[in-house]
């Protein structure tokens, strides 16, 4: 009996309802089931930018600090590091309480050149990727899950964090809280 291998690439830990939600797809399947979940981790750079985004015009001078030391980007990036490592680590954990089998890596290149390796690498039979709701790039078709599907030749399955199936069933498409 071999496995049946599932590519999983989440943008953030998994809850108890995620990983629950994500077993249950797979009930009815014989052999093992083994994920191999992927966790990108978060570049220091675009954090920046987005909080230099989000910044108050009275902030916006405690920034160039931030962006010129290079001890605070070190710093930052270690952090990201480890916050991307716990995810893995709560995410396997939330599988194995759910009843699975699972491994996990960090990712630090694209997120889909990752999941398109895994694939490969382990002949995954299908992919799944669990993201916040991304309208502006779901739109466009630049979310993981439209690059995914152009990219890899297995199915693909893109689940939002936290929303059961049902509410991912209703009239927003997924996104709820418009």
């Amino acid at each position: 009996m071999s496995d049946y291998d599932v590519a999983l690439l989440v943008e953030q830990a998994l809850t108890a309802q995620d990983a629950a939600q994500i077993r249950s797809l797979h009930d009815g399947i014989e052999d093992p089931v083994l994920y191999h979940v992927l966790v990108p981790v978060e570049e220091s750079a675009s954090r920046i930018e987005a909080g230099m985004g989000s910044l108050a015009t009275g902030e916006v001078l405690v920034a160039p600090a931030l962006l010129s030391d290079p001890e605070s980007l070190a710093d930052l990036q270690k952090d990201l590091l480890e916050i991307a490592r716990e995810a893995v680590r709560t995410s396997v954990a939330a599988l194995e309480a759910a009843g699975g089998q699972a491994v996990g890596d960090i990712v630090t290149a694209d997120p889909i050149e990752a999941l398109a390796g895994k694939v490969a690498q382990v002949d995954a039979r299908e992919a799944i990727i669990l993201t916040r709701p991304h309208v502006v790039s779901e739109f466009f078709h630049l979310d993981w899950t439209s690059r995914a599907r152009r990219k890899i030749g297995v199915p693909v399955l893109h689940l939002l964090e936290q929303e059961t199936f049902d509410e991912q069933a209703g009239d927003g498409e997924g996104i709820s809280g418009f």
